[in-house]
């Protein structure tokens, strides 16, 4: 065989060689965007690539992240995490961009391009891709997500989650019966290794007879007894298993006359007056033909109870005070002027179109009627029974105030919280269907706890130190309500609650008979939401508690009003002279609960003064006790918009270093000084005979002290901090983003609408 010379290769490289002894330059990784989840929480749905709108003028400043939808809430991760803020609480359940999914009001879904938008319910079609998703919050935040980039089909299927999974077809649905379960079988050997009893929860749930047993012992109401014959729910479903009733009646007549009162509601027991006149409260009877000989008895019953058998006076709450459907009406309209409305609160046009809402006239209302209850009470020594057709709704707000405004222990942190438990969540409000969690029927919804808020707000906001929380406290507490997790908001009645607890604890294996406050808890065990420094915003420097005492002049004084010009509460009969300008003769409410009042410089003295007319003038004419008895201010002057509440997502209306917070945040540091120089002081003198040991002599750890804001050092700037606003502790970045009014066609649809967006609105619309 012949040898081949082998060919010389022809093919010539032009590319450089590769340099191995080089080190490879290797792009990072893109981050990948996790949920923050809860015990029991699954994603459902995602879509990457969105844009969360900051602004509706820019779109500079928007968010580019992960949207995700889980069993609990809507989550959207940010690709770059922004800086924490210190001018927000920071839940410990929920992150900044998370929103539980019982607290969306509306899922609604555009597409620019086709000029459709569509309000989206549950188990429904969507027959076109979206470009945008807008969340209404029922906390009055308006949230805008945009899928310019990510991917149509995902994003449709993420907006069908989100609506489907805010539609929960039954109660045990919500979130709340799987995270409770988790955790209770998580932290079970810390609950059983040395907790104390209801895990260590101070407020009264009145769930049990010794609840029930201190309230009457600490009014004094010798002549009252607690009643066990709704054991079981033998009785009535909407009354707790105990009552409190007169002790001259007896179980068997209750039983009897239970069957005249509708849905069997006894009359309930509120509260005694220290002079003997009680509170009750009732539903009315059914039966016309019995009900003098039944009222007749209960009147008699309760003349009994008094020392000094005071007549009885009863109030029909359905003839004096708006509807639960006119309350609504009211709130919706206030709604759509703060939040989707553009914001022009210089503009006449925009504080007549909060007038003309009649919301403030019904808090008016509200306050009005308490303030009429209180003079029967303490003014006439007289008892008092509300009456209202089921003693469910307007029974709740009433008495609350009536007995807020009577007794400072229920100005407290604990008293508020009990006096919640005892007046709504034991007494048969329905939460479940007037916050519409199921979002089945929006003809009963209806924001009575928000009313009863309000109201609390108005009394806070003219008596600012009879208070121990402050209105960051209240508006927490109504966010609380559209959070899952926890039992007080969550029923209609007392035994709605046992049941499906009953049947929860069934089915997560939870041993019978263990605590229904342990396995499932009420909200007022706020580190389940807050660390204990943000629960430190709660509590209000200006408190005067009972037996406190301020410096004046270098004298120790108990705290008082200084003298004022005399107000009126512009009760009905109130005399002209103490109108403050208000025509003489004239009724402050023409039509029910209306703000429309003329006024006039008219201070002539009435002649016939009665004795309603005597007890107000004699009480704004003599300073006002912190710890006494309070009584509002009722002319439209003094009934203010609640800002904090209704405008802290309104960027326009956001006061930078401004509102009541400069004044809290000065308060507050001054207060810390003060009790850090007390604390020094008692160590200087040494410790008393059987004291508690005296702390460090640098004071208690900043973690353990009452003040949000610490005492300033000499080197603090004497400015408020930057991130202070009247909107603190919230922030409206981000959690209100309006379309813009020009360039889309939804915008023109928001910007016109006149109320908030129903299905029934848009239900003819092309999808």
């Amino acid at each position: 065989m012949f040898s081949v010379k082998p060919m010389k290769p022809t093919f010539k490289c032009y590319l450089p060689p590769v340099q191995t002894d080089v080190k490879k330059t290797i792009e990072p990784p893109i981050k990948k965007l996790e949920p923050k989840l809860l015990q029991g929480e699954i994603v459902v749905n995602e879509v990457n690539f969105v844009r969360k709108c900051i602004s509706a003028e820019s779109s500079q400043d928007d968010l580019w992240g992960k949207l995700i939808c889980t069993n609990f809430k809507v989550s959207f991760i940010p690709q770059d995490a922004p800086t924490k803020q210190k001018s927000k609480l920071s839940h410990l359940l929920l992150g900044e961009h998370d929103i539980p999914l019982t607290c969306l009001e509306q899922v609604v879904t555009v597409n620019d391009t086709k000029g459709k938008k569509k309000v989206l319910g549950s188990n429904q079609k969507l027959k076109f891709n979206p470009t945008e998703l807008i969340l209404y919050c029922k906390d009055l935040r308006i949230i805008r997500f945009c899928f310019d980039e990510a991917g149509p089909e995902s994003a449709k299927k993420v907006c069908l989650a989100i609506a489907h999974y805010s539609h929960p077809a039954d109660l045990q649905l919500l979130f709340g019966f799987e995270y409770q379960g988790r955790r209770y079988h998580e932290f079970k050997g810390e609950q059983v290794n040395g907790s104390s009893p209801r895990g260590g929860l101070q407020t009264p749930i009145f769930d049990r007879p010794s609840d029930w047993d201190r309230e009457i012992k600490r009014t004094g109401a010798s002549e009252w007894r607690v009643c066990s014959i709704n054991e079981g729910y033998a009785i009535s479903q909407s009354l707790p298993e105990y009552v409190v009733v007169p002790v001259s009646m007896a179980d068997q007549d209750l039983k009897k006359y239970s069957t005249f009162f509708t849905d069997q509601r006894i009359p309930l027991w509120c509260w005694n007056h220290p002079n003997g006149s009680a509170l009750v409260r009732m539903t009315s009877i059914s039966d016309p033909l019995q009900q003098k000989k039944i009222d007749q008895r209960i009147f008699t019953a309760i003349t009994k109870s008094h020392p000094h058998r005071s007549e009885v006076i009863k109030s029909d709450l359905d003839k004096c005070l708006p509807t639960i459907l006119d309350i609504q009406c009211a709130f919706v309209k206030i709604r759509q002027i703060c939040v989707i409305d553009p914001f022009e609160e210089s503009e006449e046009r925009w504080l007549t179109s909060i007038e003309n809402s009649r919301w403030l006239e019904y808090v008016r209302a509200f306050l009005k009627q308490s303030a009429e209850i209180v003079y029967l009470l303490d003014g006439k020594n007289a008892s008092v029974i509300l009456q209202e057709e089921e003693d469910r709704d307007l029974c709740c707000v009433v008495s609350s105030l009536v007995q807020l405004m009577l007794d400072p222990h229920y100005r407290s942190v604990i008293g508020f919280q009990g006096l919640v438990q005892k007046e709504w969540v034991m007494a048969g409000h329905r939460f479940l269907d007037r916050c519409n969690h199921l979002k089945k029927n929006d003809k009963v919804e209806s924001p009575l706890f928000i009313l009863f808020l309000d109201c609390v707000w108005q009394m806070m906001n003219q008596y600012p130190a009879a208070f121990e929380f402050t209105e960051a406290y209240l508006t927490v507490l109504s966010d609380s309500m559209w959070i899952p997790l926890f039992s007080t908001f969550l029923f209609n009645s007392p035994k709605q609650r046992a049941q499906h607890l009953m049947d929860f604890a069934k089915n997560k294996a939870i041993p019978q008979g263990e605590d229904q406050v342990v396995f499932f808890p009420p909200v007022w065990n706020w580190s389940q939401q807050f660390s204990t420094k943000d629960q430190t915003l709660f509590n209000n420097p200006m408190y005067v508690g009972k037996g406190a005492a301020c410096v004046q002049n270098g004298e120790v004084k108990s705290f008082r009003r200084t003298k004022q010009k005399n107000y009126s509460s512009t009760l009905r009969g109130t005399p002209s002279s103490m109108r403050n300008g208000l025509r003489g003769g004239e009724e402050t409410l023409p039509r029910r609960g209306s703000l429309v009042s003329e006024l006039k410089p008219d201070f002539s003295v009435v002649k016939d003064e009665s004795p309603s007319e005597r007890f107000f003038r004699d009480w704004f004419s003599r300073p006002a006790d912190q710890q006494g008895v309070l009584i509002p201010l009722l002319i439209p002057s003094h009934v203010a918009l609640w800002k904090l509440f209704f405008l802290r997502w309104v960027p326009e209306a956001c006061i930078h270093k401004g509102g009541p917070v400069t004044a809290y945040h000065k308060l507050s540091q001054l207060v810390d000084e003060i009790e850090i120089l007390q604390i020094h002081l008692r160590r200087y003198k040494g410790p008393s005979p059987g004291s508690s040991p005296l702390p460090s002599p640098s004071g208690p750890p900043s973690d353990q002290r009452r003040m949000y804001f610490k005492a300033s050092s000499p080197n603090d700037p004497p400015t408020p901090p930057e991130y202070l606003s009247s909107s603190f502790p919230f922030t409206p970045v981000g959690n209100l983003c309006r379309r813009g009014i020009h360039g889309t066609p939804i915008s023109k649809f928001l910007n016109g609408a006149r109320i908030w967006l129903s299905t029934e609105t848009l239900a003819n619309d092309t999808v």
